[in-house]
């Protein structure tokens, strides 16, 4: 398993079922972490968690050497890589999205890049075209904030080179909502369930844009014949056009809809699973996650992925100033007790020990934004919120902070049972 945060700790969960699971680089609250890299190790199947050694282009050095790896090569994971890119495959195999144009910094682009903003009518929608770990994206009513956002990521002042050239998408309103499928470079196999994020900092959906901080599933407003009808709007034709391009494409995508007015839109596609979705969808699959991985790595994917009918949320513990100034360095009290709630499993995301050793039984201390994913699990989306906030309550370091309302709205919808 390659990756280090609480995506990876859940795959790692997972696949430990039936598999013998090393983790590099993980994290000291991950059994199994390594500081060896993937290449050194001597495994069955490779597993790559996070989008940026798929575009680094792993997958394809250790397929070179005979690997056997869930991961799309970096000719597929530039989906995630260049949204512009994506955004082309995606109109050419007829998948419903936003309208769009892309830009460049050069300053006969910038200059129309402006001008095409002007066109556009609120929400304004300013993404990076290259990876900006899930914050890259700015949505907001205010057209000079958008004019701003255009300069800021032109001239690299905020996501350095992957913002030098951009996406101007189309403003759409709408409730939000991820799926997955396992592709194996000829089928895609949806998972029937659909998650959904909460992407902002603060309760009520304000502050800026996180890599997540937490989410649910599955949603009373995307039943799984819902599912059905989405993933046959996006993964197949995504598939074929990928495969006409000459793009064996193996591993996980990601699909985020809009469902507008309109009619369902696609947002993007990213090509790892999500985090936290992962956190919630992982556990709750019923096959053996290691042979269903290993199929869609050998071209040989199962006909029908299993999920249970129970829910999870996911809240994120995350540290006094994330996004833009995370303070680290904390000692993590609770966590103990937090795990002795029922229904409950924590995913460690960004920690460290205090005497910088994995594995040697110091106390952990927070490492990164995002520290803690405190996940419960119930027979409804009401009881698996209560499970988790419950766990939360156990959880301490100073400045801790994180939302008060994930799943609020799903867990009043779901009252009664999950459908």
């Amino acid at each position: 398993m390659v990756g280090q945060g609480g995506r990876e700790h859940a795959f790692a969960s997972a696949l430990a079922a039936t598999a013998d699971v090393v983790v590099t680089p993980g994290n000291p609250g991950i059994a199994g972490s390594t500081p060896a890299t993937a290449t050194e190790i001597d495994a069955d199947l490779y597993v790559i968690g996070p989008e940026g050694p798929l575009a680094d282009g792993l997958a394809d050095r250790l397929r070179a050497v005979g690997r056997l790896v869930f991961g799309p090569g970096a000719d597929g994971a530039a989906l995630e890589s260049s949204k512009a890119w994506m955004k082309e495959v995606v109109s050419a195999a007829g998948v419903p999205t936003a309208g769009y144009a892309t830009f460049a910094s050069e300053p006969v682009q910038r200059r129309a890049a402006h001008a095409y903003l002007e066109t556009l009518a609120p929400p304004y929608v300013i993404k990076t075209s290259g990876l900006a770990a899930g914050k890259g994206v700015l949505v907001t009513d205010d057209v000079a904030s958008a004019h701003s956002d255009i300069d800021a990521k032109l001239d690299g002042t905020a996501f350095g080179d992957a913002g030098r050239r951009i996406v101007i998408e189309e403003g759409m309103r709408g409730p939000e909502v991820s799926l997955f499928a396992l592709c194996d470079g000829r089928r895609a196999v949806l998972l029937p369930t659909a998650v959904r994020d909460h992407k902002r900092v603060g309760d009520g959906d304000t502050g800026p844009n996180t890599g997540g901080m937490g989410c649910v599933s599955p949603l009373a407003d995307v039943d799984r014949a819902v599912c059905a009808e989405l993933g046959a709007l996006a993964f197949e034709p995504t598939l074929a056009e990928l495969a006409r391009r000459g793009v064996d494409y193996r591993g996980v995508l990601y699909a985020g809809f809009m469902l507008t007015p309109d009619g369902p839109r696609l947002l993007e596609f990213n090509v790892r699973f999500g985090d936290p979705e992962a956190q919630v969808t992982l556990p709750r699959i019923t096959n053996d996650l290691a042979l269903l991985l290993a199929g869609a790595a050998a071209g040989e994917l199962s006909d029908e992925i299993i999920v249970s009918d129970d829910a999870m949320v996911c809240v994120v513990c995350a540290v006094e100033g994330y996004p833009a100034a995370p303070r680290t360095g904390d000692v993590i009290s609770g966590l103990e007790r937090a795990r002795e709630v029922d229904g409950v499993t924590i995913f460690c995301a960004g920690v460290g020990t205090a005497d910088g050793q994995a594995g040697s039984g110091g106390s952990l201390v927070t490492g990164g934004g995002r520290v803690l994913n405190v996940c419960g699990r119930g027979p409804d989306v009401a009881a698996a919120r209560d499970r988790a906030y419950q766990a939360v309550q156990h959880l301490h370091w100073p400045g801790m902070t994180y939302r008060t309302d994930i799943a609020a709205a799903e867990a009043a919808a779901t009252a009664g049972g999950n459908r």
